[in-house]
């Protein structure tokens, strides 16, 4: 495997924890380390000693979403992004791999959890969050629409109603207010990534029917997850191509309140 972008692999043991490692940038996703984070994955599906893996990031945060700084996916100077090629080919692989992969995942959130840094929390298998973290879908505030999975889980866990408040007023949600909607595994007063590890590693001990247990109900419980990641990719098209997603980009670098005209 190639050298990991912005992201590294701590192993002990059966527990594998993959850390997002851009602190400075609140561990905000780019191109290129959304493509290694796919690589990551793919090997520890192949290392049959990992039974488990944990999710985290470093410094004060968890993942703020996307990059909007990133070249690759994003443009400074009013060229077009292509966000169906970025969803389709940067995170939809990802979060594919999250939530088949036959090994359980641990989220441990422990700082914000922003748009699609929201949609990688959701598509563990558990959230281990510390109590001063916050999630947010964050994506209507600049314009476009759910992707990363959150317009899939996000209303399997909460129903319709609280999602569509969820992801059309994109407010903060606290840890616990988090918990209370049924967002959280489990609440955390001291070392959250200390408390999700040793959770996975109680876990990994289990049979090899776990993983199984866990296709089983990604295929058989939640439903189209392919077809809905594709949808998502499609609408956000759409949204990238409207007058409001640049003034949304333009206020977030300017750090202003947006002005949209529904256009």
């Amino acid at each position: 495997m190639s050298e990991p972008v912005d992201h590294r692999v701590e192993r002990a043991g059966a527990v594998a924890t993959i850390v997002f490692d851009r602190p400075a940038a609140y561990n905000a996703f780019t191109g290129a380390m959304l493509l290694s984070l796919q690589d990551t994955m793919k090997e520890l599906a192949r290392e049959r000693e990992i039974r488990a893996i944990v999710l985290t990031g470093a410094g004060k945060a968890f993942c703020a979403g996307q990059a909007l700084d990133d070249a690759q996916t994003m443009t400074e100077g009013g060229g077009k992004p292509d966000l169906l090629r970025a969803v389709t080919e940067r995170f939809n692989p990802f979060l594919l791999a999250i939530a088949t992969i036959e090994k359980p995942v641990v989220a441990a959130v422990n700082g914000v959890a922003a748009g699609a840094g929201m949609g990688v929390a959701l598509a563990a298998d558990f959230r281990f969050v510390a109590n001063g973290a916050s999630f947010t879908t964050a994506f209507a505030k600049i314009g476009l629409v759910p992707d990363s999975g959150v317009s899939f889980f996000l209303p399997r866990m909460v129903g319709y109603a609280r999602a569509l408040e969820l992801t059309l007023l994109s407010e903060k949600i606290d840890a616990a207010r988090a918990h209370e909607l049924g967002l959280v595994t489990k609440l955390c007063d001291a070392d959250v990534v200390a408390e999700a590890q040793a959770f996975a590693a109680k876990i990994a001990q289990g049979p090899r029917s776990l993983g199984l247990i866990k296709r089983e109900l990604v295929n058989n419980g939640l439903g189209d997850l392919h077809a809905a990641l594709a949808y998502e990719a499609q609408l956000q098209a759409i949204a990238g191509e409207t007058a409001d997603f640049y003034e949304g980009v333009a206020a977030f670098r300017e750090k202003r309140q947006p002005h949209f005209k529904g256009a």
